[in-house]
């Protein structure tokens, strides 16, 4: 795809970035994605896991697949509050203090989204300050950081906020920003792979086989929205759309070619899905990395590894500073796009 044409592609993951949804309270991006699928005119609906589904029909409906790509993000839960409006965060998903820094957060209140700063202490300290540790030796942790609201422990409560509302990074912190032809955002993880849905459900017209566009949630905490769906669903396979870290471990490069994983922490994906859509890539001439992850899982392998699906594949791109500010290039997003309306639509056995 030329690079002119990736504006649209950014444009697309700005909105799903701008739209919060930590696990388990993703109704912001929930009313986004209905609104978008119902535009486009496919059969869609949201199940009782909170995953969003849009369905295309097939040229047979004896056999079926799904892809999926996790609407979820990473981020905060409240542990606690007191009277001074400070209040304790415990992590949701794989998130750290660090990666965030002291700034702008979201608390998701019942009521009201209440605005606070990230906060881990003064610098200008001794030894006699716990914070001091932070600058010299020891690792930043939840429980050394804390939201502070400036607000009472009165306003807190009929903002809604309680133990268990979620917080994520501030929503003007989350605009991504363009790196030539680069995308850098937080929140990527997952956002790009459900921007890779949304342009599959408005292109994909006559798969051959029925074919589940599934936005999964609560991935992050255990891929609960995709065990739910691939327990109730016959698929005949599972296709999960992810990033994929970059690091000297790995023997991925950065760029434009997207990552096809053998392997990651929860098993071995299917050799034979694999080929198929190595053999679609290949058709249409995107190059494909392949790759072994150890610290990494998906909805497919998660599901393949319970029984769920007998065959998953896991597609993704390659990813800097993953779960924090994280850096792709919108080619190798875009790569992922055309491989699969190619498999979709013309490569099944």
């Amino acid at each position: 795809m030329p690079s002119s044409n990736y504006d649209h592609l950014f444009n697309t993951i700005e909105e799903l970035v701008l739209h919060h949804s930590p696990s388990g309270a993703e109704r912001e991006i929930d009313q986004l994605l209905i609104s978008r699928l119902q535009g486009l005119g496919v059969e869609s609906w949201q199940d009782r896991a909170g995953n969003i589904i849009a369905k295309i029909s097939g040229q047979t409906s004896e056999r079926s697949i799904a892809i999926t790509a996790h609407k979820d993000e990473i981020g905060g839960i409240v542990k606690s509050m007191d009277e001074q409006g400070q209040v304790q965060v415990r992590k949701l998903g794989g998130s750290f203090p660090w990666v965030y820094g002291e700034g702008v957060v979201d608390l998701l209140g019942d009521n009201q989204t209440l605005s606070g700063i990230l906060s881990f202490g003064s610098r200008h300290v001794s030894h006699e300050s716990p914070q001091k540790a932070q600058q010299e030796t020891a690792p930043l942790r939840w429980e050394e950081a804390w939201v502070e609201t400036k607000c009472t422990l009165a306003e807190l409560v009929a903002a809604g906020v309680r133990p268990g509302t979620r917080m994520v990074v501030g929503k003007h912190r989350k605009r991504p920003i363009r790196l030539k032809d680069y995308i850098a955002s937080y929140t990527l993880d997952n956002k790009a792979s459900v921007a890779i849905l949304l342009s599959l459900a408005e292109q994909v017209k006559t798969p051959v086989v029925d074919t589940y566009l599934v936005a999964s949630a609560k991935e992050e905490v255990g891929a609960i929205g995709a065990l739910y769906f691939s327990q109730n669903h016959s698929l005949d396979a599972l296709i999960a759309l992810e990033i994929c870290p970059l690091s000297s471990e790995y023997p991925i490069e950065d760029g434009e070619a997207p990552v096809l994983l053998s392997q990651d922490g929860y098993g071995i994906y299917d050799e034979g899905l694999n080929w198929e859509l190595r053999q679609a890539a290949n058709g249409i001439g995107v190059p494909l990395q392949l790759a072994t992850i150890s610290g990494f899982g998906s909805d497919a392998s998660i599901a393949m590894k319970l029984g769920h699906v007998a065959r998953a594949a896991c597609l993704s791109f390659p990813t800097q500073n993953t779960h924090g500010y994280e850096v792709a290039h919108l080619g190798a997003i875009a790569n992922c796009i055309s491989l699969l309306d190619t498999y979709c639509q013309t490569q099944f056995t």
